[in-house]
């Protein structure tokens, strides 16, 4: 009978052991935890002085032209990837080399969005709610439709019959200052363009924008940041009366809708077909006349630099534009075309070479979206990240010989993917990239189809700030080539 009541009770008996037990783990696990998923470190760093943080560091190195050297100073001093940093008062995130600029470009506005420091959203203010980001993300699309392949290609003889004015100029003098030139060219250029004037005197303030950009923000006279805001603000005075005649040129049909960048945003409307105010206009197309003046006065310059300290490589550009001049004469024709431009390969690998050891643009900022693991290490939202050109350009790992002067790595397929990234890349890339291609180009078959030049101070110095700059601005004397 016991037996016939143990089998009786035995599924009442499994039921009472398999609560006791769950009871008794139950109770095991409140006392005992399970260790929860531990989150992953924030990338290793300092973040330097309260506020300044290591932004003095930083603009010692800019100005020696070797931001290179302190992301490559940190990524081996940590052993990471990425690491952190204090700049104009923000901590931020640099991802370190090619894969570094691979992840951003690839993560636009997935992971990562535009952001700007405070001292430029001071100088270049907007007028409404909407945020940074989405403010430039309109103006690349309007930018970008504007500078479209089909579009850009009709650009090249107004280009072309700028730099021809100049080039008369240069006949009548003995020496010239190649940062001066080059600068009143891209503003020529740059005025005609965008604004649909040829009066670049009128835009000579924004000359002053370049160096406040990357400051504390300390708007004292005599800080460079005072000075970009009093150029902002006497550009904003110009533009605002260049807006007035082009709406009147407008209503009197005496301008056509998409002749210059001006005009484009004039006509231009939103999803909800509302147009863009003045002021936003305003702001920027001095934006604009910012981007399309200082970089490419820079690569300008030493394009003849290199040139005139390279011979060899002065001839071989001489002979290429000399064979694509000896074609337009034998056409009949006087300026040049888009088809002429492509045939410019070891002049734009020249160029090329001249912006991976002297990048005109240091590189952008971005702001996390979301957290996300790079390289082992948490990048939480909101965290400002910095995005800089010369870490990669000097790599040689990508770059053998890296501080030699050598267009050749360009042929073919060129270097490494995301190694030289002088116009950015991924959904954000620079959309005046074929324009600044071809300002360049144009200038370069110019300048040496009429002249060899001789430099007048060997190894002069050279600061950053934040563009490249020749100390003296690259006197040169000029030998127009004989008949």
């Amino acid at each position: 009978m016991a037996i016939e009541y143990l089998f009786l009770f035995s599924p009442l008996l499994g039921i009472i052991s398999f609560i006791s037990i769950s009871l008794l783990l139950r109770n095991i696990y409140k006392h005992n935890p399970k260790p929860t998923e531990i989150s992953p470190p924030p990338p290793p760093g300092k973040t330097g002085w309260p506020l300044v943080g290591e932004t003095l560091e930083y603009l010692s190195y800019l100005r020696n032209g070797a931001l290179d050297k302190f992301v490559s100073d940190r990524s081996n001093r940590y052993a990471s990837k990425v690491f952190t940093t204090s700049l104009f008062g923000y901590p931020m995130a640099i991802l370190c080399g090619a894969e570094g600029n691979k992840f951003l470009f690839s993560n636009e506005n997935k992971l990562v969005r535009i952001w700007l420091p405070s001292s430029v959203q001071k100088i270049f203010p907007k007028s409404h709610d909407t945020t940074i980001h989405e403010d430039i993300i309109k103006l690349q699309k309007m930018v970008g439709a504007f500078f479209k392949e089909n579009a850009v290609q009709t650009l090249v003889g107004q280009i072309d019959s700028t730099m021809k004015q100049h080039v008369k100029t240069f006949h009548d003098c003995e020496q010239i200052n190649v940062r001066n030139v080059a600068g009143k060219y891209t503003l020529a250029v740059a005025c005609r363009l965008f604004l649909g004037m040829d009066e670049p005197e009128k835009l000579e303030p924004v000359k002053e924008i370049a160096a406040g950009i990357l400051s504390m923000g300390i708007n004292f006279p005599g800080t460079a940041f005072h000075r970009a805001l009093k150029a902002y603000k006497a550009l904003c005075a110009e533009i605002v009366e260049i807006i007035k005649q082009k709406k009147m040129d407008h209503l009197e049909k005496k301008a056509l809708p998409t002749q210059d960048i001006l005009s484009h945003m004039l006509l231009a409307t939103d999803e909800n077909g509302t147009f863009l105010n003045e002021a936003d206009i305003t702001s920027n197309l001095v934006g604009l006349l910012h981007a399309g003046f200082d970089p490419i006065r820079a690569a300008l310059t030493f394009v003849m630099k290199y040139m005139a300290e390279l011979p060899h490589v002065y001839n071989e550009v001489l002979r290429e534009q000399m064979e694509i001049a000896k074609s337009k004469k034998e056409k009949d024709q006087v300026l040049l075309n888009w088809e002429d431009t492509r045939k410019m390969r070891y002049s734009w690998n020249v160029a090329c070479e001249v912006m991976r050891l002297m990048p005109p643009v240091l590189g952008t900022f971005r702001e996390a979206i979301t957290d996300f693991t790079y390289d082992r290490y948490l990048i939480p939202k909101g965290m400002k990240i910095h995005w800089i050109s010369h870490s990669t350009h000097k790599d040689p790992k990508h770059f053998k010989n890296p501080e030699k002067f050598d267009p050749s790595r360009f042929e073919g397929n060129g270097p490494p993917p995301f190694a030289f990234v002088p116009f950015g890349g991924g959904p954000c890339m620079c959309p005046g990239n074929e324009y600044t291609k071809l300002v360049i180009l144009v200038f370069m078959h110019n300048i040496v189809t009429n002249f060899k030049w001789e430099l007048l101070i060997a190894n002069e110095k050279v600061t950053f700030d934040p563009h490249p700059r020749p100390a003296h601005g690259l006197p040169v004397c000029l030998y127009p080539h004989k008949p």
